[in-house]
């Protein structure tokens, strides 16, 4: 909600709002930045909603019981969901790229924009995450970008259905994998997506993406990978601690690149970046000149310090692929890990904590150690039924090192317990931005 709020002030919009995180005092540094733009802040209990004439915005999971959204429906203000308005600016941009796929979209997304304003395009951007390279002392928490260019760049979801709202020039399909919905549904949702856009960007060295793009025959789409029947393939790859060095075949062209984010994974979104980017009309030159400058995302990988020979990351990993990608990553290099990971909802849990366990199982040495707190919990209905040492004592089961600690506090004093010289401690989970705030604070015990 955030960055759209700002991107609608720009606009010239008269814009308000109320937050649960407000309302139990979280999150003040964003709140105070927020009123510093002009936006008024209100509690949620009705007290922001004074006339039918105002348009009332809401995500998806907020409640009709809230007591803002009871008072707009009691005046008859205009509804519409974050996705909703984001899809009516996005699509009535002149030009547009939007970014989908499990995993990935944040990361893309912010490198396409990156890309495009190097390349003085000027790009309006939507994020679901603080990007690195736009952040600036007037614009600490800068997950958005009003540019004046005529190019729109936004991830679009697919949790709520909502990636069915926006119709693309440039559509990125980063992957298919297991989250919010079946495989089936996910199938649909992203079919039509790429059916949608005049360009198709799409990953060929994921098999689900690989089967849903072959029987479409779509005239534009362009394929990036590892393999060799990519139109923009990385080769001659060498991992780095903190980026990548690698080889890219594209358009006739070879050219070597540098990375400053690490992981596999990231070479792979480099890849579609620079696909989607030269789709906009960036040269191929200009794409990676831009993208080797690209700093990453606030809790993507993101380390947050070393005291005494302890590295601490923080990290936004919560479903298998991202959970994934990051410990490959780590795993890359030698080195104990700590893996904390708070789950972001019992829903998730139910969904897919077997894969989540599988990951764990499989990806994390018998050296290793997985700590789970229970899942991030803020208020509203919810089933309880299933919790974290459900996927602990599966881990357990296979032979590693896993432990349930209720109390996120108590997993603090249990990492220090173990923690040791040469390990890297990771801090994983979503939907709660004070992690950040424990996985500093981890770090400043261990210095101590």
């Amino acid at each position: 909600m955030l960055p759209l709020a700002n991107i609608v002030r720009d606009a010239g919009a008269a814009v308000s709002g109320s937050d649960r995180a407000l309302d139990q005092g979280r999150l003040g540094p964003k709140f105070e930045w927020l009123q510093s733009l002009g936006i008024d802040l209100f509690a949620q209990d009705g007290s922001g909603i004074i006339s039918g004439d105002q348009i009332l915005i809401a995500s998806a999971a907020i409640e009709d019981s809230v007591p803002d959204i009871a008072k707009a429906n009691a005046l008859g203000c205009t509804r519409m969901t974050r996705a909703e308005l984001l899809a009516d600016l996005f699509n009535a941009a002149p030009r547009s790229v939007a970014v989908g796929g499990t995993s990935g979209k944040s990361t893309v997304t912010g490198m396409i924009g990156w890309i495009l304003t190097d390349a003085c395009r000027d790009p309006t951007i939507m994020n679901g995450a603080v990007m690195k390279n736009f952040v600036a002392d007037d614009a600490p928490f800068a997950s958005a970008r009003v540019g004046q260019g005529n190019v729109f760049v936004s991830e679009v979801d697919e949790s709520d259905g909502s990636i069915a709202l926006f119709a693309p020039e440039v559509a990125v399909l980063n992957n298919v994998s297991l989250d919010h919905k079946t495989l089936e549904e996910l199938r649909q949702l992203f079919g039509d997506f790429a059916k949608k856009a005049k360009v198709c960007v799409w990953n060929a060295d994921d098999a689900e993406t690989a089967a849903l793009i072959a029987p479409m025959n779509l005239p534009s789409a362009v394929s990036f990978g590892f393999g060799a029947g990519s139109a923009f393939r990385a080769t001659d790859i060498t991992d780095l601690p903190l980026g990548s060095r690698f080889t890219l075949q594209a358009l006739g062209e070879t050219c070597a690149v540098t990375l400053i984010v690490p992981g596999r994974h990231n070479i792979a979104n480099a890849l579609a970046a620079i696909a989607a980017s030269v789709a906009l009309g960036v040269s191929l030159e200009q794409a990676v000149r831009g993208v080797e400058r690209f700093s990453g995302l606030a809790r993507r990988f993101d380390i947050v310090g070393t005291a005494n020979d302890i590295t601490v990351i923080d990290d936004f990993g919560h479903n298998p692929d991202k959970i994934a990608a990051t410990l490959a990553t780590l795993k890359a290099f030698p080195g104990r890990i700590i893996a904390f990971f708070q789950p972001h909802g019992y829903g998730p849990i139910r969904v897919m904590g077997a894969e989540l366990a599988g990951v764990f199982a499989n990806l994390l040495g018998e050296n290793d150690h997985l700590i789970l707190c229970d899942p991030v919990y803020f208020g509203g209905t919810v089933d309880k039924s299933m919790g974290s040492q459900s996927i602990t004592d599966a881990v357990t089961a296979a032979g590693r090192n896993a432990e349930y600690v209720p109390s996120r506090e108590e997993c603090g004093n249990r990492i220090l317990e173990i923690a040791r010289p040469g390990d890297r401690i990771v801090i994983m989970g979503a939907r709660d931005d004070t992690l950040s705030g424990f996985a500093a604070d981890v770090l400043q015990r261990l210095g101590r």
